[in-house]
């Protein structure tokens, strides 16, 4: 991996520390409750940060989560230049993260497949 990319992955597992520390801290929006920051990606010139979210426990939509979180963006990112010591901190890009709705349907198919087979035999 080249300097600059391990560099990038290393401002990417920062910004997933510090998002999830700051999200369960200083947002008061009571749409965004409990979230998992489940990955962050930046942009090759770090200009925008992809951060993919999970809610759970919540009694919001994921939909009203996001919106909850895209309102707080600006004060996140403020924080977050400062926290990292960033000149220019990334514009925050918040996405639901449905790898686990993905995997447990995946799963469900691959366990029908196998008792149809299983009753054919």
């Amino acid at each position: 991996m080249t300097t600059a990319g391990s560099r990038v992955r290393k401002i990417e597992s920062q910004l997933q520390r510090v998002m999830a520390e700051l999200i369960a801290r200083e947002v008061k929006d009571p749409r965004v409750g409990s979230v998992t920051i489940t990955a962050v990606q930046l942009s090759a010139d770090m200009g925008v940060a992809r951060v993919f979210v999970a809610p759970f426990a919540s009694r919001h939509e994921p939909q009203e989560v996001l919106r909850g979180l895209v309102r707080a963006g600006g004060f996140l990112r403020g924080q977050i230049g400062r926290e990292l010591g960033l000149r220019h901190a990334p514009r925050l890009e918040f996405q639901l993260d449905d790898s686990a709705e993905k995997a447990a349907r995946l799963t469900g198919l691959i366990d029908r497949a196998r008792a149809e087979d299983e009753a054919k035999h």
